[in-house]
């Protein structure tokens, strides 16, 4: 008889109409989590409803930009009233951005990248940390960028954004630390993905790692086995970092 450790668990998943948030929210599926596919296009999450159900699971769909915050409160509402919890919550949707020097960028894309990859992801937090409370094994996990840190030249929005989803996160981390919650943060590196392509225009995308072997490594930090919080996995060196602070 097959068993599927995920099995009666809820699990959001931003950005899930192509990517890593497709690839995470199909394996989440295929071990028994239902999954709540959050996306702007409707026709990605419909093509992931039909391969998760090809594969023996379920999802609910969610074409919601995440911009629209009272949405996000909307749908924590509406996850409270259906499950009356959430176990799992996949924060990956993200924009790049413009590429230009920073003098040159104009506010309102700056406004634009700092909403989705910032201020949802906090909204996020906002709305679902009760549901995560709910769970005997609240998982969630936060995918970020190696731009945060590095700094490149031309990408100042997205690093900036970037940077500050880690301290966000790292400050949610802290303040769940003596929960049942566990808050990590991923940073999947050069990743085969339609976005990564905008950017890297130039690079041949075969020589990178697919949204589905970076997704292998995201779903062991979503079961409830997982006990470590405040923690920074970096896909591409296949180590995991301490960012909590100590007690």
């Amino acid at each position: 008889m097959t068993t599927f450790p995920l099995a009666s668990r809820i699990a959001l998943v931003t950005g899930a109409s192509r990517g890593i948030g497709y690839a995470t929210a199909r394996a989440l599926a295929k071990l028994g989590a239902h999954v709540v596919a959050v996306a702007r296009t409707q026709g990605g999450l419909e093509e992931l409803d039909d391969e998760i159900q090809k594969d023996g699971g379920s999802a609910t769909l969610v074409p919601l930009d995440l911009t629209d915050f009272d949405g996000i409160a909307r749908l924590g509402a509406a996850l409270h009233e259906r499950h009356g919890k959430l176990d799992i919550l996949v924060g990956n949707a993200g924009v790049a951005g413009p590429s230009s020097p920073l003098g040159h960028v104009d506010l309102k894309p700056w406004n634009d990248v700092m909403a989705v990859n910032v201020t949802a992801n906090f909204q996020l937090i906002r709305c679902m940390e009760p549901l995560l409370k709910k769970s005997d094994a609240g998982r969630a996990v936060f995918v970020t960028s190696a731009a945060a840190n590095k700094a490149l030249a031309y990408v100042g929005p997205y690093a900036t954004s970037k940077a500050a989803l880690e301290a966000l996160v790292r400050v949610w981390a802290n303040e769940t630390a003596s929960t049942a919650i566990r808050v990590n943060l991923f940073s999947p590196g050069p990743i085969r993905t339609r976005m990564r392509a905008t950017v890297f225009p130039g690079e041949d995308p075969m020589t990178l790692d697919t949204p589905e072997q970076a997704a292998e490594f995201i779903l062991p930090m979503c079961t409830p086995d997982w006990k470590e919080t405040g923690r920074f996995y970096d896909y591409p060196a296949r180590t995991l970092k301490s960012f909590h602070a100590p007690a």
